[in-house]
């Protein structure tokens, strides 16, 4: 059966980072060839440069001449390659994009479900009932610091005509007590016909006034 059919391949496919990989390889194996045929070039080079014209002189410009097709083949080979591995790394930049954009749309059809999920909870008539509620508790709540706040028998309207009328006959009660008080005149509590204070239980004998004073 497999002769007929073949043999199947269980192989895995290469991926394009491999890919890009092998092509890179390659090109690096070209670089260590060129750098081989340029030092060959450069020597056949200076050996032309010393030699007289001959038929040896010949025989070294037809190798030298192989080596520069050589060289000029492997360029282009690697030309070649590298534009490969460009292309290659262009498609990969654009699969990852597309992975990325992906992404990002699977994140917001998640987050749309979610926001619909929890939207879908909210009852609009309840916050409206506890905004009403939370204002009739606000007016209470005025109503109270209003009644606490208020004066008792004190008038809220004064009359300043009546205020200075008040304070003109203070001050007259004033004078009229003060009167007979000089400058030079003496208290009543200091005259002689004032007498002892009254909080004294004995009139104090003079003898022992000295002796306490000594």
């Amino acid at each position: 059966m497999n002769r007929l059919f073949g043999a199947k391949n269980n192989t895995p496919k290469p991926t394009l980072t491999s890919a890009i990989s092998n092509v890179d390889s390659r090109i690096e194996s070209i670089d260590v060839k060129l750098a081989k045929l340029t030092a060959e070039l450069s020597t056949y080079q200076q050996r032309l440069g010393r030699m007289r014209d001959g038929p040896g002189k010949s025989a070294i410009k037809q190798k030298a001449i192989k080596i520069l097709q050589q060289r000029k083949m492997y360029e282009s080979q690697k030309d070649q390659l590298q534009q490969q591995s460009w292309n290659m790394e262009q498609a990969g930049m654009m699969q990852d994009n597309l992975k990325n954009t992906m992404a990002t749309v699977d994140a917001m059809k998640t987050t749309q479900k979610e926001l619909k999920r929890q939207y879908g909870k909210v009852d609009i008539d309840k916050i409206d009932r506890l905004q009403d509620e939370m204002a009739e508790l606000m007016e209470v709540g005025n109503d109270i610091q209003e009644s606490i706040s208020r004066s008792y028998d004190v008038p809220e309207d004064v009359d300043e005509a009546e205020l200075d009328a008040e304070l003109e006959a203070l001050g007259d009660d004033v004078e009229l007590h003060g009167e007979g008080l000089g400058e030079d005149a003496m208290p009543g509590f200091l005259t002689e016909s004032a007498g002892p204070p009254q909080f004294i239980d004995e009139a104090p004998v003079m003898g022992k006034a000295k002796e306490a004073a000594t």
